[in-house]
């Protein structure tokens, strides 16, 4: 599995409309092949601040996933809306483990 947790500070005044273009990604982003989990969170003590887990079946997915209109189109949507520039972290799992051991 690769995990990326994109951490996102939005404008205040963009809260609202953040969410909804992060929901409308996120859920056309869950049927993809190669993404397993996409989950949009948003801070309890600064609602500012939202975290998009994205889980990939392979190394391949997030590629792929760059290049869906979905993802354009959220990207394109919500580059205004962003405080400061968004930063994606990359994870690897070590439970549960998939290696069947």
């Amino acid at each position: 599995m690769n995990i990326v947790f994109v951490h996102v500070h939005v404008k205040p005044e963009f809260m609202e409309a953040f969410k909804q273009a992060s929901l409308e990604n996120a859920s056309n982003s869950v049927k993809e092949e190669g993404i397993a989990r996409f989950d949009v969170v948003q801070q309890a003590d600064d609602p500012t601040r939202f975290v998009l887990v994205e889980v990939y079946k392979t190394a391949e997915a997030p590629a792929a996933h760059k290049e869906t209109a979905h993802y354009l189109k959220w990207r394109d949507a919500v580059a205004e809306m962003m405080a400061e520039p968004r930063q994606g972290i990359k994870y690897g799992n070590i439970f549960p483990d998939d290696s069947g051991w």
